[in-house]
């Protein structure tokens, strides 16, 4: 077998081609796609290479829980493209988050987060975490005064995302960083929105990122999957919780991963193109009361948004003053934005926060973040920004 590694690829190589090149392993066959090995296990040539193959860990593959050649290609990928050391892949966005908290964490630890995170992270910190002993600290993301004062005293791990689910709040991952090492903390990032082709946290302080790669990364809503992303030294705490753990990615979802990392770069920054667009054209609309997104100059958090990141992003929020009412009446008169609580598509996605992703909340919870029953969250895809501009303008005429 051959493969193009990051040290045989030539090192001068551009990101973009290195998202196509990097990590890709070849069979006997030396075929131009990657190999998909659609296979639980593997056989040894005698009882003598088997024990070999488990003594020496890594060595070889030995199980797909544990290892296999096309999800390795796609952890190899990610980690070449992140500029991390180590990637390990997991069947769900959320799968990730929870292990690179869980794997880390222990009865009397402490854990610091913002308000502002997706449904199901908040879940994990308010609810899940504390019945293992673990205290959690929630602060408001946007609030540099409250990141100190909660990182006065010693953490274990601190969860932050940005931009953040749904509302686009921009935390400033230097500063974060900084008081979280000193308070002996590891800061874990969910750059979903950014993505990796807009912000590095990794380069910004941040120890581990996390990503749902079920949103951009795939890109067309094909499948499932999550990654993390860190230093050699994170793999002897991530590495035994997820082999023992089991939520493996199948050979399948990384082989749809790899295909689409192929896209990433030209998918999100022509995304992102509309998305600037878009938020321009949202923010002079008489019905429109705000609108969220990083890449304007009323954002509230502009200055640190251009500072961390290389343009505003694919996502878009914003509050229409009727309410659920407006809210629906524009979800129900699109004809080409599709209603969905999904994201990173090459298909335009408009959904209602407040009655789908984080309906659960409470109404003080989802005021906390910015969520209030007029705003709208658009994920935007590959159609022409003229085109979903006329759709918006035509649904939010509707009424």
């Amino acid at each position: 077998m051959t493969r193009d590694t990051p040290s045989t690829l030539p090192g001068d190589l551009r990101p973009r081609t290195r998202l196509v090149h990097a990590g890709t392993t070849r069979s006997q066959y030396d075929e131009t796609s990657e190999a998909l090995y659609m296979t639980s296990g593997y056989v040894y040539g005698s009882a003598e290479e088997a024990e070999a193959a488990f003594a020496q860990e890594g060595s070889r593959y030995v199980y797909s829980r544990f290892r296999n050649p096309t999800v390795a290609m796609f952890e190899d990928r990610m980690a070449d493209y992140e500029g991390a050391e180590r990637a390990w892949s997991t069947a769900s966005g959320m799968a990730a988050v929870f292990a690179a908290l869980l794997c880390q964490l222990q009865a009397g630890d402490r854990v610091v987060a913002p308000h502002a995170l997706f449904g199901s992270c908040l879940h994990i910190v308010k609810n899940i975490l504390p019945r293992y002993g673990i205290e959690t600290t929630l602060v408001d993301g946007t609030d540099a005064a409250q990141w100190r004062h909660a990182l006065s005293r010693p953490a274990k791990v601190v969860l932050l995302e940005t931009p953040s689910n749904p509302m686009l709040d921009v935390v400033d991952i230097p500063l974060v960083a900084e008081l979280a090492h000193a308070a002996g903390a590891r800061l874990v990032v969910d750059n979903v929105f950014a993505t990796p082709v807009l912000q590095k946290p990794l380069e910004l302080g941040a120890d581990v990122v996390v990503y749902s790669a079920t949103k951009h990364i795939d890109g067309q809503g094909r499948c499932l999957a999550g990654v993390v992303l860190g230093d050699a030294g994170f793999a002897d705490q991530i590495g035994p919780f997820l082999r023992h753990t089991g939520p493996v990615l199948s050979p399948f979802n990384a082989w749809l991963l790899l295909k689409g990392l192929e896209t990433l770069e030209l998918r999100v920054e022509a995304q992102t193109r509309a998305a600037q667009e878009i938020a321009e054209f949202l923010e002079t609309h008489p019905r429109i009361r705000r609108t969220a997104y990083p890449g304007l100059p009323s954002h509230p958090q502009y200055a640190i948004a251009r500072a961390q990141m290389t343009a505003g992003g694919p996502l878009v929020a914003f509050d229409l003053d009727g309410g659920k009412t407006e809210a629906f009446a524009t979800l129900n008169g699109l004809r080409v934005i599709r209603i969905s609580n999904n994201l990173g598509d090459a298909k335009s996605l408009l959904t209602h926060p407040a009655t789908t992703t984080h309906q659960r909340l409470t109404e003080e919870e989802r005021a906390r973040v910015g969520i209030s029953p007029g705003s709208l969250r658009l994920s935007v895809g590959l159609e022409h920004p003229a085109d979903l501009i006329a759709d918006l303008d035509r649904a939010l005429a509707s009424f």
